[in-house]
């Protein structure tokens, strides 16, 4: 009876979190903004290659003779040096940034998550060993080591995709270690190692579940910054290569043409800068709802 009162109780507190937290994000407008136009991209990308498929249109779209023709009904944001509609290609550069913004950062968290978990919890000389490793990453600047990871594997976008995830693991390694230095000291925690259970059974099923809402809020606010990493490798000709559209790689191109064609990187500029804004107004208004310590009264 007592046991199934516990939970009715933990069931009542989870529903009135989540009603708070509901409330708190209709109460932002900015984060509403945010979430909303992140859905919009994300359907975006989603429908874009129904309609654009993207091997189709790079491969084929190409008319010489509409070059670089500034902005107009038929082409609301002009063409490229090749003819091509720019508006079309920064739709389908959507999803390709989206997409790999979500890959890299999915795999940053693959790799960090863990070492972070197994740091905290065991402490001692394996809490050492595996953060002076991270520390040897933190140790570079992100752009920097992407940028040398992506030179020695070679310049394409899935490389550079790799690039930026072994380069950005180190942080949520960092925010789970601390998280779960704190989460071994609880109750429940020591429940489970009271009653036998096993270290990696307690890691998986009390620490790393216990560090979502820290994560969440980290890769909100990464994807943004991956975006304009992603979009800075290619500018440097070590991420997306010809004829992809990627954001980055035709801000790139379109310096040839910048003075008689001021539409071509005019666009895909302001696509990367509105979707890193976004995305960092996702994170901050997510970090205001799931940490009581920054909200705001």
């Amino acid at each position: 009876m007592m046991k199934s009162d516990t939970r009715i109780k933990i069931i009542k507190s989870k529903l009135n979190q989540q009603k708070m937290n509901i409330y708190l994000l209709k109460k932002n407008a900015l984060t509403k903004f945010a979430l909303y136009s992140v859905i919009i991209l994300s359907l975006i990308a989603i429908v874009v290659p129904i309609f654009l498929p993207e091997e189709v249109h790079v491969n084929q779209d190409a008319k010489p003779a509409e070059k670089l023709l500034s902005p107009s009904l038929e082409h609301p944001f002009g063409t490229d040096e090749l003819g091509r509609d720019i508006f079309k290609r920064v739709l389908i550069g959507t999803r390709i940034s989206l997409r790999t913004a979500v890959l890299a950062v999915g795999v940053a968290i693959l790799i960090g998550v863990p070492i972070g978990a197994v740091a905290g919890y065991f402490g001692g000389f394996v809490d050492e060993l595996l953060m002076r490793f991270t520390d040897i990453f933190l140790g570079f600047p992100s752009l920097l080591l992407a940028i040398v990871i992506s030179a020695f594997l070679g310049p394409n976008l899935n490389n550079a995709t790799l690039a930026i995830a072994l380069s950005w693991w180190p942080w949520y390694t960092r925010i789970v270690r601390g998280q779960a230095v704190s989460l071994k000291e609880r109750q429940f925690v020591k429940a489970s190692q009271a009653l036998g259970a096993p270290s990696g059974s307690i890691i998986i099923k009390h620490i790393i579940p216990n560090c979502i809402a820290p994560i969440i809020v980290q890769a909100s606010m990464d994807i943004g910054g991956v975006i304009l990493t992603i979009a800075s490798l290619s500018f440097l000709g070590l991420g997306a290569q010809a004829p992809i559209p990627e954001w980055g790689l035709m801000v790139s191109t379109s310096r040839n043409y910048f003075l008689n064609a001021w539409w071509y990187s005019i666009f895909p500029g302001l696509a990367i800068f509105f979707t890193v804004l976004i995305f960092n107004l996702l994170g901050d208004g997510l970090r205001e709802i799931l940490d009581p310590k920054t909200r705001k009264n």
